[in-house]
């Protein structure tokens, strides 16, 4: 099986399995516990906590464990709760954990409206100014989208929010790992991640925070992580994704230049398909990730034809690959309904080579001119 699917989830590290397989077994217990076996769990935790600061440029106390990604952009999207303002803008490409979220603070009497993108999925500064208005207390803006690639200018959109005092957030779950981040660099309030897309084990992630933005938990009961995120921690978890982390700041540069070399075989190898077209492919994107577009082709019919050959992509966001509807991000930018239904997203990770790239293209080739 060819894995063309790491913006979904990537694979375990083995190093990383192994830093996490004693607290399965031998250190078994509560990180509360005061005896031996709760300080010992303790302090592999707070050991975890450091290697995520280190990977963002950020002290340990600005990192809150939670269950992954999601549960990060809800944690942060509850902040405005803690402001007298009612009014909030958010991307019009950000992710569904997002979105919800949104929509569920308007249930609470919030307003909200979406910032435009261009036909490259980028937002430009006035328009974030045109958007603002004198009630605005909450900005949620991704930095790398999941299903194009596309990097957001994130700094200078955060800036603005910075002198107007509103909180800023940005949900860098794709892009940590891929592309150097740093949190204080980009100028923002909250930063959301996730392990498994670093390479680390799912059910864990992180909100990274200033210390001077007020959060709202949306858990009650328990002391854990500064009352942040109550309950007892997924400790194993917690171990994988500070192991995954140290992984990704040491081999950041590499990672990056092998997985641009092969988006960059790949795009070419497909570029003279006819009606193909690879979105956004003339700005700032991820090194791993091409967003297919193929006139007069169904994307998820595309998909399993792939995977009768033991390629695994993607037609979209895993998170809402079960919709038939064509991409909200897509139609952001401007696509056609049908054109965005032709979509495939492929994303490479460190164990790809340049074989599976020629093997994934010649397969290509051979299935859209079958279909023709």
């Amino acid at each position: 099986m060819i894995y063309f699917d790491h913006n979904a989830t990537t694979p375990i590290d083995p190093l990383v399995l192994e830093a996490m397989q004693p607290f399965l077994t031998t250190f078994y217990g509560n990180p509360s516990s005061l005896h031996r076996h709760g300080r010992a769990v303790k302090t592999a935790i707070e050991q975890a906590r450091q290697q995520v600061a280190a990977l963002l440029n950020v002290s340990s106390d600005q990192v809150i464990f939670t269950s992954g990604g999601t549960e990060a952009n809800n944690l942060a999207v509850s902040t405005a709760f803690c402001s007298k303002k009612k009014h909030v803008l958010l991307g019009a490409t950000e992710h569904p954990s997002i979105v919800e979220s949104v929509q569920n603070l308007e249930l609470s009497g919030f307003t909200a409206d979406e910032l435009t993108v261009d036909g490259n999925g980028l937002m430009s500064k006035e328009t974030l100014e045109e958007k603002v208005q004198v009630d605005t207390g909450f900005i949620s803006v991704m930095h790398a989208n999941n299903e194009t690639g596309v990097v957001q200018p994130i700094a200078p959109l955060a800036q603005l929010a910075q002198e107007k005092g509103i909180v800023f957030h940005t949900d860098a779950v794709q892009s940590v790992g891929k592309v150097p981040v740093d949190f204080n660099a980009l100028n923002v309030n909250l930063m959301s991640l996730s392990g498994h897309k670093i390479y680390g084990p799912k059910g864990v992630g992180a909100l990274i925070h200033d210390k001077l933005t007020r959060i709202s938990p949306l858990l009650h009961g328990g002391g854990q992580e500064k009352g942040y995120r109550p309950g007892t921690e997924n400790v194993a978890a917690i171990i994988g994704f500070g192991k995954a982390a140290e992984l990704a700041s040491q081999a950041l540069s590499r990672r990056a230049e092998h997985v641009l070399s092969l988006q960059q075989k790949l795009e070419q190898g497909i570029s003279d398909i006819k009606g193909l077209v690879v979105v956004a492919s003339t700005v700032d994107r991820l090194p791993n990730t091409s967003q297919i577009l193929i006139d007069q082709v169904d994307g998820e019919m595309l998909l399993m034809q792939l995977d009768q050959k033991a390629i695994a992509i993607s037609s979209g966001s895993a998170c809402s690959s079960n919709s038939k509807e064509p991409s909200p991000v897509l139609k952001a930018m401007g696509f056609s309904d049908k054109l965005a239904l032709s979509a495939i997203r492929v994303s490479v990770g460190q164990q790809n080579t340049l074989a599976d790239v020629s093997e994934f293209v010649s397969s290509l080739k051979a299935i859209v001119k079958h279909n023709a």
